[in-house]
């Protein structure tokens, strides 16, 4: 690896804005590959309640899984684990899927809970010599042909090159000269942890009424989508605004007695036109954002991180064609884009209205069927256009 040097001016090849998953992995890609890697983290602590279970349950596709086993992130030696999935809240049946299309030495889905994959990230990027400094939120970034300086507070710092994972409302996609085109929200999404009287008044599951749709899937633990067009989204969720929601879509008079944490999501749906400008590049939700609906995000996230890591290493070693680091956005951008429409396509079928609630039968009759339900695990777990 580069000598790092001390004082204001560090030298590394790549300097990554984001110690997510994506961030993390693209560091231990780059760094596998004798590259010197510093990633800067706003976040000064990185755990959080929301990265935990149920708040941080994420499923991991098959592309993902093998990505994270080959590079030992990952254990599937005791793998007993039956796949599933879902479109729009609607399950298919997993008994009902061909899979002999597929291979099958490792699982085809797995579920994983976020702070347990980052810290496991977080492990094999030290251990590979990456530096992880935390409690640095980058202000700024500017690049010349020979590199790019970062700006993170009062100090500075210098690379070869700028990869922005720092997340949906990234700075570095925003100082790097970026536009980020697509769609505003339909919706906004509730998720929190609650104590609840009544709660036999709920219905179990992924409930879609006149108001909206409620999930009760699990004692103490709310998912709600109110069709406001995004408009409460990143406001503070009070006990009274939760209990008055609830009781609105379901139709019901369940009463929350304790708000312990909340948080707000939409289905705004946007891409990034390039995912490179100059030295800078961008990867996971810095590059698209979409709902979280059916878990895509983070599969798409590392995804771009094995198609980016071996391509800029490559280009910062000189052992690479003229081009190969500008199909990076040549193959992922399209990925993005068919995954922010498979995120509308749930949107569009779990409005409160009549045309909405049509097509969603439709749709429950067509996944009950072996091709139905083949698709859409497919589409599901990564293994038809993979993320």
């Amino acid at each position: 690896m580069r000598p790092r040097l001390r004082g204001m001016k560090t030298p590394y090849h790549v300097i990554i804005a984001g110690a997510g998953p994506v961030g993390l992995f693209l560091a231990g890609e780059l760094a596998a590959a004798e590259c010197s890697v510093l990633i800067l983290e706003k976040a000064a602590d990185p755990h959080s309640p929301l990265k935990q279970l149920p708040f941080g349950m994420r499923g991991l596709s098959a592309p993902s899984i093998a990505a994270l086993h080959q590079r030992g992130v990952l254990d599937v030696s005791a793998a007993s684990i039956k796949p599933g999935g879902h479109f729009a809240g609607i399950p298919f049946d997993a008994a009902n899927v061909d899979t002999s299309q597929w291979p099958t030495d490792l699982p085809l889905h797995w579920l994983s809970e976020l702070a347990e994959l980052e810290s496991a990230l977080t492990q094999r990027a030290l251990a590979l010599g990456v530096d992880i400094q935390r409690g640095h939120a980058i202000t700024g970034c500017r690049q010349s042909q020979d590199g790019v300086c970062v700006q993170a507070g009062d100090r500075s710092f210098h690379a070869d090159w700028l990869v922005g994972c720092d997340g949906a409302r990234s700075v570095v996609r925003k100082e790097g000269g970026f536009e980020f085109a697509g769609t505003e929200p339909e919706f906004t999404g509730y998720s929190a942890k609650v104590d609840l009287v009544d709660a036999d008044q709920l219905q179990s599951g992924r409930v879609m009424t006149p108001q909206g749709v409620y999930v009760h899937s699990q004692p103490g633990y709310l998912n709600l989508q109110d069709f406001d067009g995004g408009a409460f989204h990143g406001q503070p969720v009070t006990r009274e605004h939760l209990q008055a929601l609830l009781r609105r879509i379901s139709g019901t008079n369940a009463t929350i007695s304790a708000l312990h944490i909340a948080t707000t999501w939409t289905d705004r749906a946007r891409q990034a036109t390039r995912y490179r400008n100059g030295r800078i590049l961008l990867a996971g939700d810095a590059a698209h954002i979409h709902s979280p609906l059916g878990g895509q995000g983070l599969n798409l996230g590392l995804g771009d991180a094995v198609n980016l890591g071996w391509k800029l290493a490559a280009t910062i070693h000189n052992s690479t064609p003229e081009g190969l680091l500008d199909s990076y956005h040549a193959e992922r951008h399209p990925v993005g884009a068919k995954v922010l429409d498979w995120s509308r396509a749930q949107v569009a079928i779990m409005r409160p209205t009549p045309a909405s609630r049509a097509l969603n039968a439709i749709f429950r009759d067509l996944m009950k069927t072996r091709d139905g339900a083949t698709y859409f695990a497919s589409r599901v777990w990564g293994l038809s256009d993979p993320a």
